[in-house]
């Protein structure tokens, strides 16, 4: 199982400078990312419950450096909107926290993003909509530029027109941006880059489950590498 990151633009809404104290919005309902994934509500309830059952405090990170907590969340909560959280940077510990504070306090840094894995959810063929309905929420992240995914499939693009050799992920981002779901693509692109990339040229064996996925692939032309 891997674990997946969702982000939210211009979420955090208060901040103090001095204490490095902050609150805002990890995730908001009903909202459809360029994946094609929304969360629905009282999909983080059971992960909250048992986080707080353990006495433990999810960390903040910086940007997803897993290895460097910059602070910690005194409070996550559902609400009416979405995940709504407060949290506190160690600034005392960390250059990163500061360096987040001074984003935050400027308006330079706005993004929070979720890491979690997908516990349960749905996908409606019409609308080609994923709804995460149970999501083990691991960590909040403070993050520079929530949109830097799609600016690197625009250089992964211009990769592949030269005919330059990509990455397993790039050609799994590559795959999200044709509309696969986060999941889907990555497992595509597991069970078919190497082959691919290596030039086989023979039928793969498909997992069950992605048959009906790999029509929607017609669409998608790659180079020859």
């Amino acid at each position: 199982m891997n674990l997946k990151i969702r982000d939210l633009d211009l979420s955090v809404k208060a901040v103090d400078a001095k204490t490095g104290r902050f609150s805002g919005y990890a995730s908001v309902w009903g909202a459809v990312d360029s994946y094609r994934e929304t969360v629905a509500p009282g999909a983080f309830a059971e992960s909250l419950a048992a986080t707080t059952a353990k006495g433990r405090k999810l960390p903040i990170l910086w940007q997803h450096r897993s290895g460097e907590p910059i602070g910690h969340w005194t409070d996550l909560k559902e609400d009416e909107r979405g995940l709504y959280g407060e949290g506190e940077l160690w600034l005392d510990e960390s250059p990163y926290a500061r360096l987040a504070r001074k984003g935050l306090a400027a308006g330079a840094v706005t993004g929070l993003s979720i890491g979690y894995y997908v516990q349960d959810d749905s996908y409606d063929e019409t609308t080609r909509i994923r709804t995460l309905k149970r999501l083990d929420l691991r960590e909040v992240s403070i993050v520079t530029d929530p949109a830097l995914e799609e600016a690197r499939v625009d250089t992964i693009k211009a990769k592949l027109a030269a005919g330059e050799r990509i990455s397993e992920r790039d050609f799994g981002r590559v795959l999200r941006e044709r509309g696969f779901s986060r999941s889907d693509a990555d497992e595509i692109a597991a069970v078919g880059f190497k082959a691919w990339a290596a030039g086989a040229g023979r039928p793969q064996a498909i997992p069950s489950g992605l048959g009906d996925l790999t029509k929607a692939l017609s669409g998608l032309s790659l180079p020859s590498l």
